[in-house]
């Protein structure tokens, strides 16, 4: 017979995580300024059905609400992000006190609560004004975020006990820049390669600011899972590499060795490449990863038929690769199939890549959207996503078994929210969000965690 519950280490992280526009609303309030994301969603057809995080799950005003949901949850750490319109409303220049006030209320809030505060300071959310200026695709943005950093660090570092800079770089390059279907929307293929380079030289600089500032405990939330080739034909086989090179050791490689994973991908970056390396591979404390799915990928298709499709935007033409459905498993009811083996080949093929040279691993996001049934009688059963946690912790477990050191794992997502571009029609949470009155109903999920977190500590 299985545990009841999958077993961890004593001292394991657990954490519930957010992201500032998907969560706070507030949007016009206290000095924050305008996101590419406000810009994205206000153009017709960007976001089903219209949606926006104008109001998301009010956060803002119901943070305390929310501290205390954790809190009775049991989790030791709470990874949030920090909205730099709201600290630096053009994204340059003059700091807003008002902005800063708000996450000092939450740290402070979560401390009281015995939580860790874990604080991403960029979640997707550009000041427009930078955008206009080029975005993640000019350089100058690299000193503006290391400056937001140095504000942000110097008021919260004495609280905040885990920060990451970035949030998963590949999908704002990928879907922000590559593809169009995430703001800024700008459909630019591989000329999109320099988002690449300044995120992460934008990191490297932002973590040197941080431990300037007094900050500790720095890592990276980056995306990232297996790809698995379509056949054992050689065509199928060298695609599969080729993908994991572009949506996985081109986001790692340059932090963890300092470069790119081949020459080709270094040659097309912009400015003194060796040079910002150097920055770029500043030591981290953690390496965080959000696992989410694993990925199929075979040769491209000789055919003139349709171009193919991820998350509803066409591939440009031309790539060496496409994906493929990933056949034999369930899927989430955002159609993303549960593979939770693919979290430990994850966590497995990082520490074989980069050996001692991989910090400690957290896992930073992992989670699943399932259309729950509205609260009856302040109850919401929600057992595909308990079997979806169950499963992955238990993959994870037997990585760490394996001597892989990994420390935390944070649940995605404590609320329903803004799911991006998928508006609100999908729910991530393990507490239910009524939008149209902002009750909050802890799912059968959230008491699974509850209990599974007490036995741990117990």
């Amino acid at each position: 017979m299985p545990q009841p519950f999958p077993d961890f280490p004593a001292g394991f992280l657990w954490g519930a995580a957010s992201a500032a526009y998907q969560v706070e609303g507030a949007v016009d309030e206290d000095g924050r300024g305008r996101s590419v994301w406000d810009t994205f969603t206000a153009q017709p057809d960007r976001v089903v059905g219209g949606a926006t995080g104008a109001v998301a799950t009010d956060h803002y005003h119901r943070y305390r609400e929310d501290v205390a949901l954790l809190r009775d949850l049991g989790v030791g750490a709470y990874r949030f992000s920090i909205a730099w319109p709201r600290i630096v409303p053009d994204g340059k220049g003059p700091v807003n006190a008002k902005g800063l006030d708000f996450y000092d209320r939450l740290v402070d809030e979560l401390c009281a609560a015995d939580i860790a505060p874990a604080a991403t300071l960029f979640h997707w959310d550009t000041p427009q004004p930078l955008e206009d200026d080029g975005g993640w695709i000019s350089r100058d943005i690299v000193h503006h975020f290391a400056d937001y950093a140095t504000a942000v660090g110097e008021r919260l570092g004495d609280r905040v006990r885990m920060w990451m800079p970035l949030n998963e770089p590949v999908v704002v390059t990928m879907f922000g820049y590559a593809l169009g279907n995430h703001a800024p929307g700008r459909a630019l293929g591989f000329e999109a390669l320099p988002a690449v380079h300044h995120q992460l030289l934008g990191h490297g600089l932002a973590t040197q600011a941080l431990r300037a500032a007094g900050c500790s405990t720095i890592g990276i939330a980056s995306n990232h899972g297996p790809v698995w080739p379509a056949s054992d034909a050689d065509a199928d086989m060298t695609a599969a590499e080729t993908y994991t090179t572009l949506v996985n050791w081109l986001f790692s490689d340059p932090l963890l060795r300092g470069r790119y994973p081949v020459d080709e991908l270094a040659e097309a970056m912009p400015g003194p490449v060796d040079e910002d390396l150097e920055v770029i591979s500043t030591p981290l404390d953690f390496f965080g990863i959000n696992y989410y799915q694993p990925t199929v990928v075979g040769a491209a298709s000789a055919t003139d038929g349709p171009a193919p499709v991820v998350e509803g935007a066409l591939l440009p033409p031309g790539l060496p690769f496409e994906p493929r459905p990933v056949v034999g498993y369930q899927t989430t009811d955002f159609g993303w199939p549960v593979a939770p083996e693919g979290l430990r080949e994850t966590v497995s093929m990082f520490a074989d890549r980069y050996g001692e040279d991989l910090p400690p691993i957290y896992i930073t996001e992992s989670g699943c959207s399932y259309h729950d049934p509205d609260p009856v009688d302040g109850h919401v059963p929600d057992q595909a996503r308990i079997d979806y946690h169950d499963s992955h912790l238990r993959a994870l477990a037997e990585a760490i078994a394996d001597g892989i050191d990994v420390r935390g794992y944070f649940a995605w997502s404590i609320t329903d929210n803004f799911e991006w571009a998928a508006g609100y029609a999908e729910r991530f949470g393990l507490v239910h969000i009524d939008y149209a009155t902002q009750r909050r109903t802890p799912k059968d999920s959230y008491y699974w965690f509850q209990e599974m977190i007490g036995k741990q500590a117990g």
